[in-house]
């Protein structure tokens, strides 16, 4: 918050990325960040990072004008105050969102955390190596948002500073 002439408080209007991909997870982390991070007047991007040696091919294109459609319209549905833009960028996944983050100045980053694989204590996953990498390097708050079991509501959030923590909302 910052004070302007004249005594009147106004906020600073916060860019929110969520990066998507067409799992259920990232729509997930999508409504989340909708609904818990972004307010009336922020900008939500929503960025789709396709790996660099994809082809432009037509099936390809068209799954992912379908998912932009989709999860344009959910945001719309659930905050119609917050401006929504898309970024489709081929890339490497990791440099790209990186470079994203601080080329639009992000205020926060908010990604899917996948439910960790049974084999965990052996081995993690690359989505998992990812996401704990985009949390230790982006230049912003990043926060790694997962749905808990339909049993037991609420979200686990992790962050540089919490892992899994469980909020309930």
């Amino acid at each position: 918050m910052s004070w302007e002439r004249g005594g009147e408080c106004s906020s600073k209007k916060k860019r929110v990325m969520v990066l998507i991909d067409g799992t259920a997870g990232a729509e997930q982390a999508m409504v989340w960040a909708l609904t818990h991070v972004a307010n009336k007047g922020d900008l939500v991007t929503l960025l789709h990072v396709l790996p660099p040696h994809c082809s432009g091919s037509a099936h390809r294109e068209e799954e992912t004008s379908r998912l932009i459609d989709s999860l344009g319209s959910i945001c719309k549905a659930i905050r119609p105050q917050v401006r929504v833009e898309v970024l489709v960028i081929q890339g490497p996944k990791l440099a790209t969102v990186l470079g994203q983050v601080k080329k639009l100045d992000v205020s926060v980053l908010v990604l899917n955390q996948s439910k960790p694989s049974p084999l965990c204590c052996m081995m993690t996953s690359s989505h998992e190596e990812f996401v704990e990498q985009c949390i230790d390097r982006a230049e912003c708050q990043t926060m790694a948002v997962r749905k808990q079991s339909h049993g037991v509501g609420g979200y686990l959030v992790s962050t540089r500073w919490q892992k899994n923590f469980w909020l309930l909302a």
